[in-house]
């Protein structure tokens, strides 16, 4: 993709804003009609929309499982590869080459090469296996307590964590590259939208949530606020350690983000 100079960002119509969330954070038959900073802007805020319907085919799925009788582990295996597979991995991958580009402990420019590699270091796959692990095992335990737990809790975790990148796409967060999807998106959303966008996400979790009691109300939005907490510190030590977002980066918040939700969700 060609690189985007780093101008401020007029919001496209939402139109072109979807077309833009769909089209880069899923896999879903979308045509991006436009590639430019505004549809980046209007895009990102719409990024937790693109979540909820990956979530919403995660519990589908789940749930769907789990009425046929495979029980919550399948279940819980079901909802955790559908994102997987809407994204065509790329989340993973990017939380596996975010991981072996901060484990190498190398200077930015070799670590971002490191990232670039088409192989996975040890690094990578050791993080892969835990963040996958504890997802279907939250999961899991959400099921356990029966379909609507296990589908809210797939769905939330979904939307949260694009939620996640539309606070990552914020003014002030800059690109470690010149080009790539970090550089497109990167810095493209007004602080305040972006938070308006996290508080409508927060409130929707939790009104969700009071389907089950007040508690639940509670931990559901806390869930939403852990996810974009845990997404903001490796956020800002990824731009530390390489001066800015890439690719990668966003998809290792992604799946930070939904992890940290899940966890959440598994307390009480």
């Amino acid at each position: 993709m060609t690189a985007i100079p780093p101008s401020p960002a007029t919001a496209a119509p939402l139109g072109d804003g979807l077309r833009f969330a769909f089209g880069t954070l899923t896999v879903l038959p979308v045509r991006v009609t436009r590639w430019d900073r505004g549809a980046a802007r209007t895009g990102m805020l719409c990024a937790p929309v693109a979540g909820l319907v990956v979530g919403l085919a995660a519990a589908a799925l789940g749930t769907a499982l789990l009425l046929l009788g495979t029980g919550p582990l399948l279940a819980a295996v079901g909802s955790a590869a559908v994102p997987a597979a809407l994204t065509r991995g790329l989340h993973l991958d990017g939380l596996a080459d975010t991981a072996d580009g901060l484990g190498s402990g190398k200077p930015a420019a070799d670590a971002l090469q490191i990232m670039k590699r088409s192989d996975i270091g040890p690094f990578g796959v050791v993080t892969l296996l835990f963040v996958l692990l504890a997802q279907v095992a939250v999961l899991a335990q959400a099921y356990d307590g029966g379909w609507a737990r296990g589908a809210l809790a797939a769905l939330v975790s979904a939307t949260a964590a694009r939620t996640a990148l539309t606070l990552a796409s914020r003014t002030g967060v800059p690109a470690a590259r010149p080009e790539g999807l970090g550089a497109a998106v990167a810095g493209t959303v007004p602080v305040r939208a972006a938070l308006l966008v996290l508080a409508a996400v927060t409130a929707a979790a939790a009104s969700a949530g009071a389907a089950f009691g007040t508690y639940d109300l509670i931990r559901y939005a806390l869930a939403v606020l852990a996810a974009v907490a845990a997404a903001e510190l490796l956020l800002r030590h990824c731009t530390r350690r390489f001066g800015g977002v890439t690719g990668d980066v966003f998809g290792a918040l992604a799946e930070t983000a939904a992890t940290a939700a899940l966890v959440v969700l598994a307390t009480g």
